[in-house]
C-alpha cells in the first residue's frame, strides 16, 4: 500500500483529513493501515501478506476518513476483480478512487428454482403460472456488524408490475436458508382449444417479462432496510425448458444515479502480487524435485537446476523464495547455500566487495534469515523497538533539522543510550542465534578465509555483511517488515530508527576508517562516542560465536517466545458455577509456553492455558452462535474455549499457529464436535451428554516446527511455474551452452548474462529441466480439460455471472478449436 494523492478536501475550515486504508476480500476487512493525520496526500508505505483462506470476487481497498464523534466516513475505493489481478501483478500502479454507495457494495450468491406451468381453471380455461422458489443465499455482506437478510420477489413486464412478495427474515446469518415458493400469474386465461399454449400476444409479453429478486438486510435504524444485491432474470429463457434451477451471483442495482467523476476522489498507488497455484500430489513432482534437491552436489554448482533458476528469473528474489523454502523443508539448505556461496567467493576479486551484490547467494541467505531468524529478532529487538515507538524521545542530531526548544546535547545522549542498548542486546545474543544461521555463517567464514588468506578481517566481514547489514540493520530501520511492529512507524520514530540503524550498521561492518563511512558530518561527530576498541572486540566475539563449527546450541528455552497476540472475542468457559456465559473482548497472547488472555494489553492474565493442555484447535460452525470466524480451543475434561477472530485471515492464522505449537502434545484428540453444546445437547450430533466423544475427525496434523510450516510440493509447483514462465530464457541458455562448447572464443552479447562454467553439464541439466516442466505442463492441461468437462455453469462453485469462469470457458473453447 503506497500512498494516496489529491483526496477531496474536508468541508470544515481545516480542509485536511485523518485517513487510513483497509484491505478487503470482497467487503471483509483483513488489514488496516495506520492513520496518517492532517493530509490530503497520505503516505502509508505498508506491506501486507496473507494466505487467502476462501474464494473471493474482488480485492478491494477503501480509504476512510477518521471521525472522532461519528462513524468513520468512506472517501472512495479501488476494487480489482480477481481475474484482473494478473494485469497488475508486481508493479506499482495508480488507481482512481471510485465512489462508494450501498448499491455498488454487493457480494454473495443466491440459489433459485423457476418453474413455468400451465394451469387449467375450474371454467376450463388455461393460464400460465410461474413458481419462483428462493432456496438459499451464501456469502452476503455483513452490514454494521450484523446481517438479518430477507428476499423480495417481483414479476415485472412492460405493462405490469406485481407487488413484491417477501420471504421471512432470517436472523444473524449471512448464509440464510429460505426455501420459500412464490406464485405469479404470467398470462391471461385463454380458451384451451387453441393449438398454441400461448397466443401470439402472450408470447411477446412473456419474452419482455422478468423476475426480480432483491436481497435486503432488515435494519432497526430509522433509515430503512439496507440493499444487499439484486438479480433480474428474463422469462424468455424458460421457453426452452419450463423449469430451471441454478446459482447466481448477486448484482449491483442499476438505479441510473450519476456517480461522481473519478477524478473528484483522488487516487491510490498499489503494488499487488497475487499467486494462485494448483498443487498436485507429491509423486507428480518427484523428477523436478529430485533434480533441484541434488543441486548442492552438482559440480560445478552453476550447472545445477537451482542455480539455473536464479539465472533465468528476472529478479533473483523470485527464485530465492521458493528455493529456500524447499531446501529448508528437506533439510538441504546449508549444503546448497555453502555451494553457491563458495562459487561466488571464487568469482570475487576484492575482499571489500564480498557478498555485496544482489546475487542468488545473498538473496537466499536473506530469505533464510527472514524465515529461521524471525523469533530470534522478536527475542532480541522487539522489547526495545516497542519502547522507542511508545516513548517518543527526541533523537534528532542534525543541527539543521532541530526544532525549537530541542537541545542537541540531550538528543545525542538519548540516541547514544538507544544505540548502546541495542548494540549490547545484539552482541550478547549469540547463544540464541538459530543453528541453521550459524551453520551458514561458518561456511561463509571458511570460504572467505580460504580465498583471501592475506586478509585477516575477511572472516568477520563475510558474516557481518549478512547479520548486521542485511538482518539487524533493516529490522531496526523497518520493524513492520519483520513483524516487530504492526505498522510503519510515525515520521519522528522512523527518523530515530534510521539514525540507530546507520550507527549499528557501521559498528557491525568493522571497517578501518569509521567516520569516513558517513557523508554527514553530524553522524561522524556522533560516531566518535563509539570509536573505542571495546566495541570492535564485542562485534568480533559475537561473530566468532555465531560462526564457529563446534558451537553448542544453548538456546535459552526458558525464555518464552511470543508467537502471536491481539484482541479477539471469547465466550465465558463456565469456570464460575453460576456465571453468565457471555461474550467479551479480550487481549490474547500465545507464547511457546502458554496461551493466555487478559482485559487489555499488559494486564495480568485472567486465564492461562499451558500449551500441553491444548488437545485440539478447530473451526466452529457458524450456526452455533450465529457468529462468523469462530474457532475452539479444546482442553482436558472437555472444557472448550470458544473464540471469534476479527476476520477470516486472522482466524486461519490463529488456528494454524495454535495447532502447530500444540502438535506434539501426547494427549491430542482425534475427534471433536464441530458445533457447540447448547441447551442440553451437541448441535452437530444431537448427543445429550456433554462428555460425549467428538463426532468428526480432527483436521490433519501440521509439522511441529513452529518456525517453518512449509509445503514442499507447493514450493516445487511455484518453481515449475517460474521455469515455465521463463522457458524462452532456458532455451536461450541451451543455445549459449552450444555456442560456448563449439566456439571457445569471445561470447555473443546476448549470452554474456549467463554464468556457464561447464557448458556440457549445464546443457544436460537444462535438458532435464525442460523435460520435467513439459511433463508437468501436460498434467496441468489434462487437469484443466477434465475440470472443464465436469464443471456446470450455474453450479454452486461457478454461479451464473462468474466472469472468471466465462473467461476460462472462452480460453478452453479456443484451445480445443485450435487442437482440432
Amino acid at each position: 500500500l503506497g500512498e494516496a494523492k489529491n483526496l477531496p478536501t474536508y468541508p470544515g475550515p481545516n480542509k485536511m483529513r485523518d485517513c487510513y486504508c483497509t484491505v478487503n476480500l470482497d467487503q471483509e476487512e483483513v488489514f488496516r493501515t495506520k492513520i496518517v493525520e492532517k493530509s490530503l496526500c497520505p503516505f502509508y508505505g505498508e506491506d501486507f501478506y496473507c494466505e487467502i483462506p476462501r474464494t473471493f470476487r474482488h480485492l478491494s481497498f477503501y480509504i476512510f476518513d477518521r471521525d472522532v464523534f461519528r462513524r468513520d466516513s468512506i472517501i472512495g475505493k479501488v476494487a480489482i476483480q480477481k481475474e484482473d489481478l494478473q494485469k497488475y501483478h508486481n508493479r506499482d500502479t495508480w488507481f482512481q478512487l471510485q465512489h462508494v454507495d450501498a448499491d455498488s457494495e454487493v457480494q454473495g450468491k443466491v440459489h433459485l428454482e423457476l418453474r413455468l406451468s400451465e394451469v387449467i381453471t375450474d371454467t376450463g380455461v388455461v393460464c400460465h403460472k410461474l413458481a419462483t422458489r428462493v432456496l438459499e443465499c451464501q456469502g452476503l455482506p455483513i452490514v454494521n456488524g450484523q446481517c438479518d437478510p430477507y428476499a423480495t420477489v417481483t414479476l415485472a413486464g412492460p405493462s405490469r408490475q406485481s407487488e413484491a412478495k417477501k420471504t421471512k427474515v432470517k436472523k444473524k446469518t449471512n448464509n440464510p436458508h429460505f426455501d420459500e415458493v412464490f406464485y405469479f400469474e404470467v398470462t391471461r386465461p385463454s380458451s384451451y382449444n387453441k393449438k398454441s399454449h400461448f397466443d401470439i400476444e402472450d408470447v411477446d409479453e412473456v419474452d419482455k417479462m422478468e423476475i426480480r429478486v432483491d436481497l435486503w438486510n432488515a435494519s432497526n435504524l430509522k433509515f430503512g432496510d439496507e440493499f444487499l444485491g439484486e438479480l433480474r432474470l428474463p422469462l424468455k429463457f424458460l421457453r426452452q425448458s419450463s423449469s430451471y434451477e441454478a446459482w447466481y451471483f448477486l448484482q449491483p442495482r442499476d438505479n441510473g444515479n450519476k456517480s461522481l467523476k473519478p477524478d473528484d476522489l483522488g487516487s491510490l498507488r498499489l503494488n499487488v502480487v497475487y499467486t494462485e497455484d494448483h498443487v498436485f500430489s507429491s509423486d507428480y513432482y518427484s523428477p523436478l524435485r529430485d533434480l533441484l534437491l541434488k543441486s548442492a552436489d552438482v559440480e560445478p554448482v552453476s550447472a545445477s537446476a537451482a542455480h539455473i533458476l536464479g539465472e533465468v528469473c528476472r529478479e533473483k528474489q523470485e527464485a530465492a523464495i521458493p528455493l529456500v523454502r524447499l531446501f529448508l523443508h528437506y533439510g538441504r539448505i546449508v549444503p546448497f547455500i555453502s555451494a553457491i556461496a563458495n562459487a561466488e567467493v571464487k568469482r570475487t576479486q576484492d575482499p571489500n566487495t564480498i557478498f555485496r551484490g544482489n546475487s542468488l547467494t545473498s538473496k537466499c541467505i536473506d530469505e533464510t534469515m527472514k524465515l529461521a531468524g524471525m523469533h530470534y529478532l522478536q527475542v532480541t529487538l522487539k522489547p526495545i523497538i516497542d519502547e522507542i515507538c511508545q516513548v517518543h524521545k527526541t533523537c534528532e542530531i542534525d543541527p539543521v533539522k532541530l526544532k525549537d526548544g530541542e537541545n542537541l546535547e540531550n538528543n545525542r545522549e538519548n540516541l547514544r543510550q538507544y544505540v548502546d542498548r541495542i548494540f549490547t542486546v545484539i552482541t550478547k545474543s549469540g547463544v540464541s542465534c538459530p543453528t541453521v544461521m550459524c551453520d551458514i555463517f561458518f561456511s561463509l567464514r571458511e570460504s572467505a578465509a580460504k580465498r583471501f588468506q592475506g586478509d585477516l578481517d575477511v572472516r568477520y566481514t563475510a558474516v557481518s555483511s549478512f547479520i548486521f547489514l542485511r538482518f539487524f540493520a533493516p529490522a531496526i530501520l523497518s520493524p513492520n517488515l519483520f513483524q516487530l511492529t504492526p505498522h510503519h512507524p510515525d515520521p519522528q520514530t522512523s527518523r530515530t530508527l534510521t539514525l540507530i540503524s546507520k550507527t549499528i550498521q557501521t559498528l557491525g561492518s568493522l571497517s578501518k576508517s569509521k567516520s569516513a563511512n558517513f557523508k554527514e558530518s553530524y553522524m561522524a561527530t556522533f560516531y566518535d562516542y563509539f570509536n573505542e576498541q571495546k566495541y570492535a572486540d564485542a562485534v568480533k566475539n559475537f561473530l566468532d560465536l555465531i560462526s564457529s563449527s563446534g558451537r553448542k546450541d544453548h538456546k535459552s528455552i526458558e525464555q518464552p517466545i511470543l508467537l502471536k497476540e491481539g484482541f479477539m472475542i471469547k465466550r465465558a468457559q463456565g469456570r464460575k458455577r453460576f456465571g453468565m456465559k457471555n461474550f467479551k473482548k479480550r487481549w490474547f497472547r500465545l507464547t511457546n509456553h502458554e496461551f493466555t488472555y487478559q482485559k487489555s494489553k499488559g494486564d495480568h492474565p485472567l486465564c492461562s492455558i499451558p500449551i500441553e493442555n491444548i488437545l485440539a484447535v478447530e473451526r466452529l460452525e457458524e450456526e452455533s452462535f450465529k457468529m462468523k470466524n469462530m474457532f475452539q480451543v479444546i482442553q482436558p475434561e472437555r472444557r472448550v474455549l470458544y473464540i471469534q477472530a476479527n476476520n477470516c485471515v486472522e482466524a486461519k492464522d490463529w488456528i494454524d499457529i495454535l495447532t502447530k505449537v500444540s502438535q506434539c502434545n501426547k494427549k491430542r484428540l482425534t475427534v471433536y464436535h464441530p458445533s457447540a453444546y447448547l441447551n442440553g445437547h451437541w448441535l452437530c450430533c444431537k448427543a445429550t451428554a456433554d462428555n460425549t466423544p467428538g463426532c468428526t475427525p480432527c483436521t490433519g496434523g501440521l509439522p511441529a516446527n513452529i518456525q517453518l510450516d512449509i509445503d514442499g510440493d507447493r514450493e516445487t509447483e511455484r518453481i515449475y511455474s517460474l521455469f515455465n514462465l521463463y522457458m524462452p530464457k532456458l532455451e536461450k541458455m541451451q543455445e549459449a551452452c552450444g555456442s560456448k562448447s563449439v566456439y571457445d572464443g569471445p561470447e555473443e552479447e546476448e549470452y554474456s548474462t549467463f554464468i556457464i562454467d561447464d557448458p556440457k553439464e549445464t546443457y544436460k541439466t537444462l535438458k532435464l529441466i525442460i523435460e520435467g516442466v513439459g511433463t508437468l505442463e501436460q498434467e496441468h492441461a489434462q487437469y484443466k480439460r477434465d475440470k472443464f468437462k465436469k464443471t456446470k455453469y450455474g453450479s454452486q462453485e461457478h454461479p451464473i455471472g462468474d466472469k472468471s469462469f466465462q473467461t476460462y470457458i472462452r480460453q478452453q473453447s479456443e484451445i480445443s478449436a485450435h487442437s482440432i
